[in-house]
C-alpha cells in the first residue's frame, strides 16, 4: 500500500530530474511537463494509447482538474500538464524548490510505481499496467510520458489492461449519479460465484450492464455446470476397476472434443483474456459430455474424468472453485467431525428403516413405496442430498446446498398444488355442466336467470315448458320467442345425450 503523502521527497526529486533533462519548466510556482519538447526528442512518442485524442481540449482540461484552470496562462502550451501545482491559500501544501504546492495527478502514480518496482524488482519499468478505460488519455499517456522523460527509456509500460465501465440500468456506475451498487449489496441477491460468473461471461475491456438479465444468464450457466458435476460424479461413483476403459467411437469423439476445447480456451485467454470465448468453449464441452453420458454405449470413465477434471481446473483458475477437490464445486458447509457430519444422515436412515420395517411386517407394499418417496422428497433435501430415480430402477445421489434443494421442493409443491387446484376446478365445472345437462328442457328454462344471477329470465311457460313471458312478465316478442326456442332446442339435445350416456 502506497500513500502519496509519504512520497513527497521522492516526487520533488523526480520532477527536478525531468526539469534537468529539459522536459519540464517552472512557472509562477508550478511545474509543467513540456509536451512539445518530449515529442521532438529522439524515439519519444506522446499519446501512444489514444493518439486520436492528442488535441482533445476537453479531456486535457479534465485531466488537469478544476484547481489548475486558474493557472492556464502560466503554461507555454495548452497541452502541457502539471507536475507540481502551486497551492492557493488554505489548500494542502508541501514545501518544494518552486514554493509550497502539491503533486499533479499523473506524477503521483509514476513516482510511487517506479520506486516500488525498483526496490522489489530492481527495475523501474512495468510489464502490465491496469486501470479503467476512461484513464487511457490523458492520465495513462501522461504517466508514461513523464516516466520516460525521467528515465530516458522509450517504453515504461509493456502492456496496458483497460477495464470497461460497469453500467447500472444503462448508465455508467457513479456515486454522483447515485446509481451504484456495493459488493455487499450484490451478494444479498446472488452468490459470489454467480457474480464472478457474470463478469467472466463479459469481456473485461467492454462495458457491462449489471442487472437482472445479466445475472439471470449467469445463474443459468451456473446450473448447467452444477448439474454437469453432479452427473459426472454419479457416473464415476458407479464405475468399477474391472470396467473396460477401451475407447469406443463415442469416447474417442468426446476426447477429441476435450482437446479441441482446451485449444480454444488457451487461444481465447491468450487473445487479451477473452473469458467469454473461453467460457463458451467450456459450455460446449459440458453439453457434449452430457450427450455422451446418455449414449447407449458403455461409458469410458477415464474420458469422463478427464473432462470433469479439466473444467474444474479452469474454474480454479477463474476463481470459481476453491479448496482441493479434484472435481466439482466446493461442498456446502464445513468439514466438522464425523459425528457432526454423519449424525443427521444416520438419524434419518434409522427413522426411514423403522418405518419400512413396520410396513414390511404388515405386508403393506404401498406404505413401503410411500416411505421411499417421502425419504427422497422430504428428508434427504434437508440434508443437502438430491436423490434421482433413473430408468431401469437405478438411482443416483447428488450433493447440493440444502437451502437450494428446499427452494426446489417448495416450487415443486406449489406446482403440485396449482395442478391439484386446476384439476379440482375442472372437476367442479364438469359437475356443474353435467348437472345442467341432466335437466329436462322445461326445468332448464325455469332455472335461467338474468345477469344478476337472481331474477328469473322467464316468468310464464306453456304446457311443454316453453317460455311465454319475459322477466317483467310481458309476452315474449318475436325475437325473444325465437331465442327461447333455440335455448330450449339446445338443452333438449344435451339432455337426450346425457340420458343416452346414463342408460349405456
Amino acid at each position: 500500500l502506497t500513500r502519496v503523502t509519504e512520497y513527497m521527497d521522492e516526487i520533488v526529486a523526480y520532477i527536478q530530474q525531468i526539469i534537468d533533462r529539459g522536459f519540464a519548466y517552472e512557472s509562477n510556482g508550478s511545474v509543467y511537463f513540456k509536451v512539445d519538447a518530449f515529442e521532438k526528442a529522439d524515439d519519444m512518442h506522446y499519446c501512444k494509447l489514444a493518439p486520436e485524442q492528442i488535441h482533445n481540449a476537453a479531456l486535457l482540461a479534465e485531466g488537469e482538474g478544476k484547481l489548475t484552470q486558474d493557472f492556464v496562462s502560466d503554461k507555454q502550451s495548452a497541452r502541457d500538464f502539471a507536475l507540481w501545482k502551486k497551492s492557493k491559500e488554505n489548500e494542502p501544501s508541501w514545501e518544494s524548490p518552486w514554493g509550497p504546492g502539491r503533486p499533479g495527478w499523473h506524477i503521483e502514480c509514476s513516482v510511487m510505481a517506479s520506486d516500488v518496482l525498483q526496490k522489489i524488482a530492481s527495475t523501474d519499468k512495468m510489464d502490465i499496467h491496469s486501470g479503467g478505460i476512461d484513464l487511457k488519455f490523458p492520465h495513462h499517456d501522461n504517466e508514461m510520458a513523464q516516466a520516460e522523460a525521467h528515465s530516458g527509456c522509450t517504453q515504461w509500460v509493456n502492456y496496458f489492461v483497460h477495464a470497461g465501465h460497469l453500467h447500472i440500468q444503462g448508465f455508467k456506475m457513479s456515486k454522483s449519479l447515485k446509481n451504484f451498487i456495493t459488493i455487499r449489496q450484490a451478494l444479498e441477491n446472488n452468490t459470489a460465484r454467480q457474480v464472478r460468473l457474470c463478469f467472466l461471461l463479459h469481456k473485461y475491456n467492454a462495458p457491462m450492464d449489471y442487472g437482472d438479465n445479466t445475472m439471470s444468464h449467469a445463474i443459468v450457466i451456473e446450473k448447467l455446470f452444477k448439474e454437469f458435476f453432479h452427473n459426472t460424479k454419479a457416473v464415476l461413483r458407479e464405475g468399477k476397476i474391472m470396467d473396460s476403459q477401451k475407447y469406443n467411437q463415442a469416447a474417442t469423439a468426446l476426447q477429441s472434443t476435450l482437446l479441441a476445447a482446451q485449444q480454444k480456451v488457451d487461444a481465447a485467454l491468450r487473445d487479451d483474456f477473452d473469458t467469454p470465448a473461453a467460457m463458451d468453449a467450456l459450455v460446449g464441452l459440458v453439453k457434449a459430455t452430457n450427450v455422451y453420458l446418455e449414449t447407449p454405449e458403455s461409458i469410458v470413465h477415464l474420458v469422463v474424468r478427464n473432462v470433469a477434471a479439466y473444467v474444474t481446473q479452469m474454474f480454479k483458475v477463474f476463481g470459481l472453485i476453491g479448496g482441493t477437490a479434484d472435481i466439482g464445486f466446493d461442498s456446502a458447509g464445513g468439514s466438522g467431525n464425523r459425528e457432526e457430519t454423519l449424525g443427521p444422515v444416520l438419524d434419518a436412515l434409522m427413522s426411514f428403516r423403522s418405518s419400512v420395517r413396520d410396513n414390511a411386517r404388515q405386508k403393506d407394499v404401498g406404505g413401503v413405496l410411500k416411505d421411499c418417496d417421502g425419504f427422497r422428497d422430504d428428508v434427504l433435501p434437508k440434508l443437502g442430498i438430491r436423490l434421482e430415480d433413473k430408468t431401469g430402477g437405478k438411482s443416483v445421489w447428488k450433493l447440493a446446498d440444502p437451502e437450494e434443494l428446499m427452494r426446489e421442493k417448495e416450487q415443486k409443491d406449489l406446482e403440485v398444488k396449482r395442478k391439484e387446484e386446476e384439476k379440482a376446478k375442472a372437476a367442479e365445472e364438469k359437475a356443474k355442466k353435467d348437472a345442467l345437462n341432466a335437466l329436462a328442457p322445461s326445468d332448464f328454462m325455469k332455472q335461467l336467470t338474468l345477469d344478476d344471477g337472481e331474477t328469473p329470465k322467464y316468468k310464464q311457460f306453456d304446457d311443454t315448458g316453453m317460455p311465454t313471458h319475459n322477466s317483467e312478465n310481458e309476452p315474449l316478442n318475436k325475437n325473444q320467442s325465437k331465442k327461447a326456442q333455440k335455448e330450449f332446442s339446445a338443452q333438449q339435445k344435451k339432455y337426450e345425450k346425457h340420458m343416452k350416456k346414463q342408460s349405456a
